[in-house]
């Protein structure tokens, strides 16, 4: 029995979030709507001349207001940080602790990958855990997506800035990315999550960058800065977001709750043009995969699980063929 194609979608999603390339679609996938609108867009492209072709592109990048969507990430990384750090500081008890676990006016918050490790390692359900991770699953089942790593992980934006630097040297020919597999990051999260089993112990937090530089800026540096100098010293010189893209399961984790979010990246085909300036800035290339000329099998496709929603690809699309929408109603931007 032939499962129905939203079925399918989804399963191709999930399998892609756990390292799997895209790759083109089965013929049968494809909508008679989709298979129609590519046909006359291979028309069309063949037919564009190249001065038109640039026009749009040009158009975009005179566009006013590009950047806002990374801005408000940083912001928003940033707002997060100084509330640690000033409720620290002033003794304000508003927000104690750190990204990994912390408290928020007295209400227990836990990071879920932590979460999961604490209770795999002590092997039974911590009550406050749990019922701090049910508030956390919540809030980033709405936003879908790996939400979590764009908006609100500070090893997030540093790599950003690493990277930012990784392309700059590369232009000059100084260094060359090096890319390894995606998979090696659901390798990591079942190695994490047995380690935390069999030694009692969660691993994973003691190497983790998210806690280090969120401890770090609140209460002070530590000789663990010095790990999270190597990572970002890596991507620099070597493979660029290599830590986020190919090791960390918080982000394998937040995308499997965030497969079924409301709130979706949606890639309309009919006014696509094909330029792939989306592509170059998405921070996980892989889940505009669909945007490649012949590889969306529907007229509307929406993004995979994978995405942060950062933005940036809505912000540079020149005919906004990509937006972000709420499930049901009108698009939000």
């Amino acid at each position: 029995m032939r499962l129905p194609r939203g079925a399918r979608c989804l399963i191709h999603d999930i399998v892609v979030l756990f390292g799997r390339a895209p790759g083109k679609p089965a013929a049968q996938d494809y909508t008679p709507e989709a298979r129609q609108l590519h046909l006359v867009k291979r028309e069309q492209i063949r037919h564009m001349s190249r001065a038109e072709f640039e026009r749009i592109k040009q158009a975009q990048r005179h566009r006013p207001g590009r950047h806002r969507w990374r801005n408000r990430r940083w912001a928003t990384i940033v707002v997060f940080i100084l509330l640690f750090v000033l409720s620290y500081r002033l003794d304000l008890q508003l927000v104690e602790g750190a990204l990994t676990a912390s408290r928020l006016v007295g209400f227990h918050m836990a990071d879920l990958n932590s979460a999961l490790q604490v209770m795999l390692a002590h092997r039974h359900v911590v009550t406050n855990l749990l019922i701090g991770t049910l508030t956390v699953i919540f809030l980033w089942w709405l936003l879908g997506g790996r939400t979590y790593c764009a908006w609100l992980c500070p090893y997030h934006l540093v790599s950003e800035w690493a990277e930012a630097l990784h392309l700059r040297l590369a232009a000059r020919g100084l260094v060359r990315d090096h890319g390894f597999h995606r998979g090696m990051r659901s390798v990591f999260w079942f190695l994490f999550a047995a380690m935390a089993f069999v030694t009692g112990y969660t691993v994973f937090e003691t190497i983790n960058p998210v806690g280090i530089l969120s401890r770090a800026f609140t209460y002070g540096p530590g000789l663990a800065l010095g790990w999270v100098g190597v990572l970002l010293a890596f991507e620099v010189l070597y493979s660029r977001r290599f830590w986020c893209r190919y090791v960390c399961p918080i982000g394998l984790t937040y995308g499997i709750i965030g497969v079924f979010s409301p709130i979706k990246v949606v890639y309309r085909l009919t006014d696509c043009h094909h330029e792939g300036d989306c592509r170059k800035v998405c921070m996980v290339p892989h889940v505009l995969d669909r945007v490649i000329r012949g590889r969306a099998c529907d007229v509307e496709t929406e993004i995979g699980a994978d995405c942060t929603r950062c933005g940036m690809c809505v912000e540079v699309c020149p005919t906004s063929s990509l937006t972000f929408r709420v499930k049901g109603l009108e698009r939000l931007v």
